[in-house]
């Protein structure tokens, strides 16, 4: 018997497992796993995974190997549980995380995931330097270094400045070799938590540094300090990080403690700089002393501070938040414009090309700025 190629749906909820095959059906051949269960005899060329991802699960883990090993697209959908929704993004490796109450289609979203993956197929070498690690497999390092990172935060101790190293450089590197904008492509398949944002930012730093003519030094410098500068919000309660409304004054100023709270755990660390320390503190200050923790104005804002805060600011622009969708790269530009009196205007001019050349936002992650 021929085997069929088909789309392989895991689901521990057998009614709404139903209803979504039958969608996927329509366009592609779907074949449904419940827990346990073998994987069908048929080809699969992807995977859509609605499950709670519980450790102790020996059948998840098996499966879950499966699926990185297999190299073919995952989508998972996740069930707005940061905890449970983390966990699923390090088994499953690099999966395209999808929230179906806010997506645009889990279908469309599935078959241009199908079509991709066709596409790359038999040209996989040619998205890899000789003898070198494709970009997808670098955003996977780079993806588990930072999410150690906050990991590590999240229990009051700081990062380690080896690991940080380690994801500048694959920032630096791939942005040096496919672009800003392929760097975001592949940061943004991942669709939770706020260190898809930090690698966003240190994306943009890395363009900014090659746009200004940096030395490697000071590229790294910069990359890194643009990569820890949100490592204070692993110790923002989630219930704030993640709230979808507005939040309440006494809401805000625990927020704004993100700020010092980073840079006092990062100071426990004697490997990291003094001057990423202020990036840390600082990068939510303005040149008009609106910003904060401490209302700094002018020459007091130093200027990797301020190369950071006009990459944070573009990022927080184009990401889609949890109030509120991606702005277009245009209407980006034209705010961040606006805040000239905020942001350092001659940077600014320097980098309203990346605005362009990053061009909209296909997702992102759904935290607050």
């Amino acid at each position: 018997m021929q085997r069929e190629d088909v789309v392989v749906l895991v689901s521990d909820r057998r009614e709404r497992a139903e209803r979504l095959a039958r969608g996927i059906a329509l366009v592609l051949p779907c074949r449904v796993v419940e827990p346990g269960a073998a994987l069908p005899a048929d080809r699969p060329i992807a995977f859509v995974v609605d499950l709670a991802a519980d450790r102790g699960s020996a059948w998840i883990m098996w499966l879950a190997e499966r699926i990185r090993e297999s190299g073919l697209p995952c989508l998972y959908l996740a069930r707005g549980n940061a905890v449970q929704d983390t966990a699923a993004v390090r088994l499953l490796g690099t999966p395209t995380v999808i929230d179906p109450r806010q997506s645009a289609g889990i279908v469309p979203t599935l078959i241009r995931l199908v079509a991709e993956g066709k596409a790359r197929g038999g040209s996989s070498d040619k998205a890899r330097k000789p003898g070198g690690v494709s970009p997808e497999l670098r955003v996977e390092r780079a993806t588990t270094l930072v999410t150690r990172l906050f990991d590590k935060a999240a229990t009051g101790r700081p990062p380690s400045p080896e690991e940080a190293e380690e994801g500048t450089r694959i920032v630096l590197d791939t942005v040096s070799e496919v672009g800003i904008r392929t760097w975001l492509d592949l940061v943004w398949r991942h669709d939770i938590q706020v260190y898809q944002h930090s690698l966003s930012v240190a994306g943009f730093a890395a363009a900014f540094a090659a746009e200004l003519g940096f030395s490697r030094g000071d590229r790294q410098r910069l990359a890194k300090a643009a990569l820890l500068h949100d490592v204070g919000k692993a110790l923002i309660p989630h219930a704030i990080l993640n709230k979808p409304g507005p939040l309440t004054p006494d809401e805000m100023r625990v927020m704004r403690t993100h700020a010092a709270l980073g840079a006092d755990l990062l100071a426990q660390e004697a490997a990291f700089e003094p001057e990423i320390l202020d990036v840390v503190r600082y990068h939510h200050e303005r040149l008009d002393g609106s910003g904060y923790p401490e209302g700094l104005k002018g020459a007091r804002i130093s200027d990797l501070v301020r190369l950071v805060a006009i990459c944070d600011v573009h990022s927080a622009l184009t990401e889609r938040r949890v109030y509120r969708p991606p702005l277009p790269a245009a209407e980006a530009a034209a705010i961040m414009q606006a805040q000239a009196g905020q942001l350092d205007p001659d940077l600014l001019r320097v980098y309203r090309p990346i605005i362009f050349r990053a061009g909209d936002a296909a997702g992102g992650p759904s935290v607050r700025s």
